[in-house]
């Protein structure tokens, strides 16, 4: 007997639960439906309505349904409403993209929303919701039901099982990871569903009782797996890695079960129809029959190709230019690569919060001489779209006279350029003065980034939360910029067009990086890695169209430089054979962990075995943008001499942040130095001490150009040992060598090595042929 009492409790309690979460969170990302303050909007279709008319709608019936369905056990509509809060967020993804596969697997994005909404409902239910009749319920055969959900799984796996959590070897049902690997989970699949379908069924009847079987599935195959990773991937070593891996496997198996449980629940139907009997038995047969047929055509299904594998054959690019080749950056005459330096922010249009203390300082010649001294090799050269397109169409021609003056700097001193379209905070306006911010956040200086013509914000508060990046403004201005309001996100792929014709022609232009840190607006991950990955489509065919075949830099959104991992564009954004995948590597530095003092959530180390990873599902080689920033602590040199023995185990590049920081820049707050390599007496303006022990490390030695493909890499200071293979002969060896003294060094298959003494160092030459090995000290 079901207490009418009880789904009007659920209901009830849900919406208070929402109006709750609407009115404490500041933000508008913490509740399950939030309200930013932007004011609403009815002509954009349907992306800023969804929230209200798709996800509380279905989360209400959803929530009515549960709590007839299976209200007699507080366990059991907890289940239920995890499973409401999750189709919530997928028919609401759903309708904001018309993409299935997007939509399913962001319903795991809610998961850390959806399991205490769950707890919390599901106790005021049962508390208030009456008298409970408990109900044991017969049910059909439940074994060929279990194997033919396990077996649809590599036919319907979409995006789930993909990204920096999954260790190679921990099992997944997709048959890019291999036949081993996907019949393993299908059989974890298969056994999990069998074992919740006989725990679930005689107390949850029909299609939800199938369909819940199938949501406690896939998350206990995710917890599985997150066991099977934990052994395989270094375990608890000095980070919190494994506790997050296990999160984002969980949630990616209760997004599976709750999105495709349908199939159990309807075949749990079907079965309990025919309970005995010749006709159960036919039934029996016929889904076996499924089963083997779901089971061998999974067997033979092609492996989908990474996303990007045709980037592992080399680019079109010009003779001359840099290019894409494989897992490497390659000069395409046979030479891996290494690009090393730092990034200079001197040309970034800044909000000036003091307006007698510059935002930033001059750019000249004299810094390129400088970052040559050091052995750099590459400027990751940040750029404002406020600056360069003020007036929307047109290119700002002084500002771009800059850019173009500095990549002639670069080239005289043979430092190549990445451009990078920087932001912070998507625009450089701080809050209006007597803006009134809701409890928990404040007021916020201006950044840098967009033009005002592309900053669309609704109306919502210029207030942070934590910091620049969580802001409802800034927010609602990325939502709009990812949605296309007014044409802004195709307006600035056509901005990347024009820029990119300018130097199509000059080979010392790396390449282009299209979007720094994107912020995560208001709905990731449509935003940050489905939408993110339609701009960076539509600015490479930009680019290309306008004659530039230079490298492509893409970044994943903010989440990596906050938490040390994120999922990125999604796999197949582009059919480019010309990128790199370029995330921030700044485990133990700027992310959450340390502002919150726990342990680090990604260790230095590991952050490079995860970023590889989703390198490689990109086929794409990997170069982090940016890394450093540790601060001032005594630990900030043990920290970098880490990061810098596993870039170099890694045979890696980067470019460190950063050369020069004004004392008027935002991000450098109010103090005593302009905190960067190169610092800034406030009190003077003029130059204080370098960091001279920070550069020791950055200026080490390295091979800029290796022949072939480098094997392994060591060095501290002028000391080094690395190794290669080539399989032609090739006179493209070319080491940076730090120090005044004339490096000694012991060679294996080079000959024709040359020496020359350059300002700060040396710069060494040779031909290698096979296997070679170069070592001095």
């Amino acid at each position: 007997m079901i207490s009418a009492r009880r789904p009007l409790v659920a209901i009830c309690g849900t919406i208070i639960l929402v109006l709750i979460q609407a009115v404490v969170d500041p933000t508008g990302l913490l509740a399950l439906v939030g309200f930013s303050g932007a004011q609403p909007q009815f002509d954009r279709g349907i992306w800023p309505l969804a929230p209200y008319v798709v996800f509380v709608p279905v989360l209400l019936v959803g929530t009515w349904w549960v709590a007839v369905r299976a209200g007699e056990r507080f366990w059991t509509l907890a289940a239920g409403i995890t499973l409401t809060v999750m189709l919530a967020q997928a028919a609401t993804c759903l309708f904001m993209t018309w993409d299935p596969a997007v939509a399913a697997w962001s319903a795991g994005f809610v998961t850390g929303k959806a399991l205490p909404a769950a707890l919390i409902v599901a106790g005021l239910t049962r508390w208030l919701g009456g008298s409970r009749t408990r109900t044991v319920h017969s049910h059909g055969s439940l074994w060929p039901i279990a194997l033919l959900f396990a077996a649809l799984a590599p036919l319907l796996a979409g995006l789930w099982w993909t990204g920096a959590v999954y260790a190679p070897g921990v099992p997944a049902a997709r048959p890019d990871r291999g036949a081993l690997s996907m019949f393993v989970a299908i059989l974890l699949i298969a056994a999990a569903t069998f074992m919740f379908l006989r725990l679930i069924r005689p107390r949850v009847p029909g299609v939800l009782g199938g369909w819940l079987a199938a949501l406690l599935a896939g998350g206990a195959v995710g917890l599985v797996q997150a066991v099977i990773a934990f052994l395989l991937d270094g375990g608890l070593h000095g980070d919190l890695w494994p506790l997050m891996a296990a999160y984002v496997a969980v949630a990616d198996g209760l997004s599976f079960g709750a999105c495709l449980g349908w199939v159990v629940g309807i075949g749990a139907v079907l079965s309990d129809r025919v309970l005995a009997g010749q006709a159960g038995r036919k039934v029996q047969v016929a889904v076996g029959a499924a089963v083997a047929v779901a089971m061998g055509f999974a067997g033979i299904l092609p492996a989908p190709e990474p996303a990007t594998a045709v980037a592992r054959t080399t680019s079109n690019a010009p003779a001359g230019f840099l290019r894409t080749d494989g897992a490497n950056i390659s000069d395409g005459k046979g030479n891996q690569v290494l690009l090393r330096g730092v990034n200079v922010n001197q040309l970034v249009d800044f909000y000036q919060p003091r307006p007698e203390v510059p935002a930033t300082r001059p750019l000249s010649e004299d810094d390129y001489a400088g970052m040559a001294e050091q052995g750099f090799d590459v400027v990751r050269l940040n750029i404002s779209w406020s600056a360069l397109e003020p007036t929307r169409g047109s290119l700002d021609p002084g500002y771009l006279a800059k850019i173009t003056q500095a990549v002639a700097w670069g080239k005289q001193h043979g430092i190549y350029t990445v451009l990078d379209m920087h932001q912070d905070g998507w625009w450089n306006g701080p809050a209006p003065a007597g803006t009134v911010c809701r409890p928990g956040t404040d007021p916020m200086w201006g950044y840098d980034g967009a033009p005002e013509w592309a900053t669309i914000t609704d109306g919502a508060p210029r207030c942070e939360f934590t910091g620049r990046d969580i802001s409802p403004a800034g927010n609602r201005a990325f939502q709009n910029f990812y949605f296309n309001t007014d044409g802004i996100r195709v307006a600035l792929a056509e901005t990347w067009g024009k820029l990119a014709a300018t130097f199509r022609d000059e080979p010392m232009v790396a390449g282009f990086d299209l979007l720094n840190e994107p912020g995560f607006g208001e709905s990731a991950p449509v935003t940050t890695a489905h939408l993110l990955g339609t701009f960076y489509d539509e600015a490479i065919q930009a680019i290309r169209a306008a004659g530039a075949q230079q490298i492509v830099f893409v970044e994943p959104s903010i989440f990596w430089s906050g938490l040390g991992f994120d999922t990125g564009p999604t796999p197949g954004f582009t059919n480019d054979r010309n990128i790199v995948f370029s995330p921030h590597l700044y485990a133990e530095s700027i992310t959450m962990d340390r502002d919150l003092g726990i342990p680090p959530i990604v260790r230095i180390e590991r952050q490079f075995t995860l970023a590889q990873r989703v390198a490689n599902e990109y086929g794409a080689p990997l170069w982090s943008g940016e890394y450093g920033y540790w601060g001032e602590d005594s630990d900030v040199l043990q920290r970098l001499t880490r990061y810098a023995a596993t870039e170099d185990q890694q045979m890696l590049g980067s470019a460190y942040w950063v050369w020069k920081q004004a004392c008027g820049d935002p991000q450098n707050g109010i103090g005593p130095v302009g905190n960067a390599l190169m610092m800034q007496d406030c009190a003077t303006g003029g130059d204080a001490a370098p960091k001279t022990e920070v550069l020791r490390i950055l200026s080490r030695a390295y091979p800029q150009s290796a022949p072939g493909t480098l094997t392994s890499l060591q060095a501290d200071g002028a000391k080094f040992q690395l190794a290669g293979t080539t399989a032609s002969r090739g006179c493209g060896l070319t080491l940076w060598v730090p120090g005044s003294a004339k490096p000694v060094l012991s060679t294996v298959g080079v000959t024709e090595l040359d020496s020359v003494a350059v300002p700060g160092g040396w710069r060494v030459s040779g031909c290698a042929e096979g296997n070679y090995t170069v070592s001095a000290g």
